[in-house]
């Protein structure tokens, strides 16, 4: 099975043209940001899965140039809210225009900083319904825990890279990310409090749902 001609039959398919997230994706290295986003496919699943557990208040960390965020945010209910937490700030301005030119700065916040120094102020706002974790994995062992943690119930908990390039099958790891990885995987699929599994597209993305 050939994963781009599958990839391209998905977006083709289900996935409407649009011109202003295009351009963001192909300005992503001209503006000296990192060039791994999501793909379109994993994108339309975010939206998806936001919208499934009906998410009015949204939380992602990795804003990068606000690709993944304009997903979720799309598939918020009416008068729904995202913030999304970046630490380079030069990400966030990029973000933010991105916000601007689709039109839904008055749904995204961007707040800037190293996530851990924001945990103890977004615990005053929890429980969310829907959390994306998209960060330098050496963050996923805070970071992981604590999203399960201040998830409502029926809440959807969804995180990137579950596949690290094909190397998560590999023992030992071969490097530290893909041993965080393997450990989150394995604390998703054994948490008592979640049913989870992976969306086998990309590089693989984590999802879970708070048991009720």
């Amino acid at each position: 099975m050939n994963n781009d001609l599958i990839s391209k039959y998905i977006n083709d398919t289900f996935i409407q043209a649009d011109v202003i997230l295009e351009k963001i994706i192909e300005e992503i290295p001209q503006k000296g940001l990192p060039t791994y986003s999501i793909q379109p496919e994993e994108g339309r699943f975010l939206q998806f899965i936001t919208h499934a557990c009906g998410a009015k208040k949204a939380l992602e960390f990795g804003t990068l140039a606000g690709y993944s965020s304009i997903w979720i945010a799309r598939g918020l209910i009416a008068g729904g809210k995202l913030i999304t937490i970046e630490k380079n700030s030069y990400h966030a301005k990029i973000a933010q225009e991105n916000f601007d030119k689709v039109e839904l700065s008055n749904q995204i916040e961007v707040r800037t900083g190293e996530a851990h120094h924001l945990l103890d102020s977004l615990s005053a706002e929890a429980p969310f319904d829907f959390i994306f974790v998209d960060a330098n994995k050496s963050n996923y062992p805070e970071l992981i825990p604590w999203s399960v943690d201040h998830l409502r119930e029926g809440g959807i908990l969804s995180a990137h890279n579950a596949f690290r390039g094909g190397k998560i099958t590999k023992s030992p790891a071969p490097d530290e990310g893909t041993r965080i990885m393997q450990e989150i995987n394995q604390f998703i699929a054994n948490d008592p409090r979640l049913i989870s599994t992976i969306f086998p597209s990309g590089d693989g993305m984590i999802i879970a749902i708070k048991r009720f």
